[in-house]
Parts: structure tokens; sequence; C-alpha cells
């Protein structure tokens, strides 16, 4: 609790008030406990600072907190003079841009929920969530957003209105369920100024128990199920991460993954309300490591896809280095590592170690921080996915303090966390102030607490399945607590492989083993009801390319690299290093390489760059039956 004081049963921190208990009620931020109650209360105190940055043509300009008052002020009074009443779902399916926000936020403030579809979903999946939600309201971003709603149009028929953001290309549109932006923001400026008082009234109409977010899950095992968060659970959300993640006012981000996902949607919309922060909008994907090197953000949170690219970018940049720059970044990190053992252990430093320390920091590890955007980051988070201890170590090691946290949509983000202070590398930290976890007799972990969503949207059944009979949250993960009260994942509970010999095990540790060698990107672990494990393999595609044109192994495309025998070698060699750290009935056996180049917009993929096992196992079953025959 960084900068805290405790008055009766509140706590200040950094500036902010909330409860000093976070399973307390009501759960409140500087007294406010609905997200549009806080919302007005930001808007008025911060009124003419800076709330967002967003490049426009290529030069960053900045947005107001009276800029994000007033725009979600003219959308929400808009929707709602179109028709919008309280309890009702608008869709956003747009990249993020200050837009997303400004629509989140006049969504809620006039009782409507939010629900955010990713940009890389196809037509068919957005006629489904559309109708699952009954959506009244639909954003998009541009005109191939777009093309989607004008493929299904006749299969939404409960769609009042598309509202487009980007009018490039669509000067001309004539369509009687479509307006632009401008046209709504219009339509709301008229109604705020000819109904005074509305929007603040129905501000003030808002519960603690109102639903404010409905997020679609991935599916990966059927179809999608739109979780309900609360304003209690977003809030509750806001306090624990309070207790445990320090934010200043002021604070520099960077949004980038996409906001219909939870992750960024608390770190870029929710706590940097509460904590008064700044936050720049990526101009894209595409472009994120080329924004984080210009915004060079006080905190920055990604996950571990993101953390394993700059990493391999990294080992790139050393390998292309005069002897020289090789010999001192080597010699460097062989210091740093030795330090970041210790630190990630909590151990002290000896005062001759920091002094080497010292020296190469200034040598090489500060110019590689401030060429990577992290010379300003006082935290960095990875969640969403398990990453490598020896990764996370590798960070420290540099001079960034990664830590890893644990969410998921259900807990509206955030359940357990690691802090610079407390921080127990391989775990994912202790559950969050507020939030209770047990171990089920099964091994799955089991949390309570404010943050836990209120249930699926018109779906009693998978909610009823989901909950415990005394209502604990049943997460499908499995794993331990130790003594100290830190959490540690082993694997998800469906995706336990049971071998022919009856050996149960869990393939998240061997996959994340596999992950941190810089010539793979991913990997799943098949063996399941057979007599020994198997690995489809992803290879990193920027490190195995400069392999290949080190070594001359001649190659065409992506498929010919995978294809190419040295290369197969050299994974080889890296799933040999990794068998050594395992017991004999864990160790991998054979392997194929996955020859394509996957993208968000694959099945195999989630937003969030994760292999999906199930569709993995379906597309690439001829690979597996080979390893098999």
């Amino acid at each position: 609790m960084d900068g805290g004081q405790m008055t009766g049963d509140q706590v200040t921190i950094n500036g902010v008030r909330f409860n000093a208990d976070p399973s307390a009620r009501p759960v409140h931020v500087d007294g406010h406990v609905t997200l549009p109650d806080l919302f007005r209360a930001r808007c008025r105190d911060l009124a003419d600072t800076t709330a967002h940055r967003e490049k426009d043509y290529g030069i960053w300009k900045a947005y107001s907190w009276s800029d994000y008052w007033d725009h979600a002020m003219w959308i929400g009074m808009g929707l709602r003079e179109l028709g919008l009443k309280r309890g009702e779902v608008v869709s956003i399916l747009s990249e993020d841009n200050k837009e997303w926000v400004y629509a989140d936020f006049g969504i809620q403030c006039v009782g409507g929920i939010a629900s955010g579809v990713y940009t890389t979903d196809s037509a068919s999946q957005l006629e489904y969530l559309i109708n699952d939600s009954d959506s009244r309201f639909l954003f998009v971003e541009d005109d191939e957003q777009l093309d989607k709603f004008l493929t299904i149009q006749d299969r939404v028929p409960g769609l009042l209105k598309v509202i487009i953001l980007d009018k490039e290309g669509l000067h001309g549109l004539d369509h009687p369920r479509c307006i632009f932006l401008d046209d709504l923001y219009e339509i709301g400026r008229k109604a705020a100024k000819t109904q005074p008082g509305v929007f603040e009234g129905e501000i003030d109409k808002t519960t603690p128990e109102d639903v404010a977010l409905l997020i679609y899950t991935s599916g990966t095992t059927g179809k999608p199920k739109g979780a309900m968060l609360t304003n209690e659970n977003i809030m509750g959300a806001i306090v624990a991460g309070a207790h445990r993640l320090e934010t200043h006012k002021g604070d520099e981000q960077l949004c980038f993954l996409p906001l219909c996902h939870i992750l960024e949607r608390v770190s870029s919309v929710y706590f940097p309300l509460a904590g008064r922060a700044v936050v720049n909008f990526a101009e894209s994907p595409e472009t994120v490591f080329k924004n984080l090197q210009e915004v060079s953000p006080v905190t920055f949170i990604a996950v571990p896809r993101v953390w394993e690219k700059i990493y391999s970018q990294v080992l790139v940049l050393a390998q292309e280095a005069t002897p020289l720059g090789k010999l001192a970044f080597k010699s460097a990190m062989k210091v740093g590592m030795k330090r970041a053992d210790l630190l990630v252990a909590g151990k002290q430093v000896p005062a001759a170690l920091a002094a080497q320390y010292w020296v190469w920091d200034r040598l090489v590890f500060r110019n590689l921080r401030r060429m990577l955007g992290m010379d300003r980051m006082r935290r960095g988070g990875t969640g969403a996915a398990p990453i490598s201890p020896d990764l996370l170590k590798w960070y420290w090691a540099i001079g960034v303090k990664l830590v890893e946290g644990y969410g998921m949509t259900e807990t509206s983000g955030l359940a357990t966390m690691n802090t610079l202070d407390e921080n127990r590398v391989g775990s994912i930290g202790r559950v969050a102030p507020g939030v209770e976890a047990r171990i089920a007799e099964d091994g799955e972990i089991q949390l309570k607490g404010r943050n836990i969503f209120a249930g699926y949207w018109r779906n009693n059944e998978k909610t009823a399945e989901t909950f415990t009979e005394d209502g604990w949250l049943r997460t499908g993960d499995v794993g331990r607590i130790d003594e100290d009260g830190y959490v540690t994942i082993t694997g998800r509970l469906k995706d336990i492989i049971i071998t022919a010999g009856g050996k149960n095990i869990t393939p998240a540790e061997i996959e994340s083993a596999l992950k941190f060698s810089h010539f793979i990107s991913d990997a799943v672990i098949i063996g399941d009801r057979r007599k020994y494990l198997t690995a489809l393999i992803m290879i990193d595609q920027e490190n195995v390319e400069k392999y290949a044109q080190d070594h001359k192994i001649p190659f065409s495309n992506f498929a010919s690299l995978c294809a190419a025998s040295e290369v197969v070698e050299l994974v080889k060699g890296e799933v040999a290093r990794v068998n050594k750290e395992f017991a004999r009935v864990e160790q991998i056996k054979d392997f194929r390489l996955i020859d394509v180049l996957l993208t968000a917009e694959d099945e195999e993929l989630t937003a969030t760059m994760k292999l999906k096992r199930s569709y993995v196992e379906k597309t690439y079953k001829h690979l597996i039956d080979q390893m098999y025959e």
C-alpha cells in the first residue's frame, strides 16, 4: 500500500480514498460506489488535465477529462434519444481508441450495458453475439467492420442502429440503420441542451448491483458465454488493485490489447479512472513496440506473448552486435542474472555485486531500456496466460521489474498478484485484498470476493455449474497455495493429461519451459490416453529466420523454414534441454512443427495470442497421428 494512510474504515493511497477492508460493503472509491458516479467525479475534478493521448497523422495529441465527459454524455444522450433503455446491451466493434472508452461510459451512464466484440471475429460470430446479447445498438470502427454487419443485417432484427466511427470511404453511405458517430454526437448534444440534468439523473439511478459490462468468454469448448459484471464487481477489482498496485496521478500507460478483453479493460480504463492516470492508445497492434518507445510508460501490462517477443528482439539485436558489443551484453547479463536471482528470492544483493551491476547498468542496460521504451517503467505486469519464470528473471536482470498476476473474466480481471515487494517467481502471487482462495479436493483453485461476477447472461445452467453449492467460483485451474499464501497454477483441470500408464500430467509447466527458448513461440503438449508425450511447436519466426540466415540455411517461406532439417534439429536440441528439467514420464518423445504463421484471426489462437488446445489438436490431427504411428 504505497503512500497509504488509514482513517477508520478508509485508507488513502496516493491521494485516493478506498475501503480499508476491500471485502466490506459498500465498495467505494473516493466515496463513489458505481463506475458512472466515479466517472462524473473524475471528469469534474480533473477537467482540463489530460485523460488520453492518441496519434493523429503521426503526432500525439492530448484529450482532456472534459473531452471525456462531453463525448460520453453526447453518446449516452444520443443513444437514449434513439431508443436505448436501461438494462439493454450496446456492442462495440473497434480497435482501441478514445471513442471506444467514450462509448463505454456513455452507454453505462444512461444505464446501458457495454459489450465489446473482437475485431478479429467473423460476421457469423458477430451475428451470434448480437442476437445472444439482444444488442440494440452496434458501434463499428470502419468500412471493414461495417461489412460484417451488412453481411448479417437481415439476421439481426433486434439491432436498431449501427454507429460508424470512421467515415473514410463511406461518405456516400445511405442505409436506414446506419449513422456516423458525428451524427450521434449531434443528436446527443441537442438532447443534453434541451433536457438539462437528465444525463446526471441517469447516473444517479445506477446502483452497485446493476450490470455494467457484458464480456463474452472465448468459447473454446462451445458457444461464447456472456459474463455479467456489475458495478460492485468492477469497483471491487479497483479497490483490490489499489491496495497492491501502486498508481500515481498522471502515470503514463499504453493501451494496446483489445478493450473487449477484461485485462485491458480494467488496466486501461477503470484502474486509470480511479488512479487518475493518463492512457495512450497505440496506433494498432502492429505498432505496439514503436509506440512503447515513444510513450515510455510508467506501468505496462501485457500478455506473455508480448514479453516473449520483446525478449526475442533483444536477442536478435545482441547477435547482430559487434564482437565487443556481444561480449559486453554477455558480461552484463551474467551479472544481471546473478542479481535477479537474489532479488526475486527476496535476498540482499552483496555490495560487490551491486557495484558490478551499477557499472553494467550504465554501460548496457540503461541504453537497452531506453531503446525498448522501458526507461521510466516502475512496474511491468503480465497475465492472461502462463509465463516462464526464467523470462521473468531475465527482465529483472535488465532492470525491468516484471511481476505476474492472475485473473479471469469471471473475477473482473483480478484475483491474485505478485508485487514489487512481495514477489515469488513461478507463482501468481497472493490473493488480492478482498478475495479468498481455496483448493478443492481435485486440486481446483476456487475463489470468493466482491469482484466475482454475477453469472452468465440468460444462462442459469452454466452459471450454476460455475459455482459450488456454497458459493465459490470454480476457476477450472489446478494449483496449490503455499504456507506463505502464494498461489501457483499447475494447469487447467480440463487439460490434465492422463497417460495410458495412468500418470496424471499438467502440461502447462512443460509448455512454459519450452516457450522460454527464443526459438519457440508456443507449444501444445499431447499425450492424453497415450503411451508417451509429444508436442506441437510453433517456432519464433524472427529468431529462427536469423538463425537460418547466419547458418546459410536456404528457405523461401515460413513453411520451408519449418521443413529445413537444420531447423528441426535446432528445435530438437531445445526440446532435449527442456526434457532434462522433468521426470522421464513427463519428457517429450517426439514433436512436429506447425508450419503456418498464425494470427489472432485464426481459430487456433485467442485474441491474446494463446493457442487454443482443442482447435490445435483438431486442426493438426494428422501431425499428431504421425507421432504415434
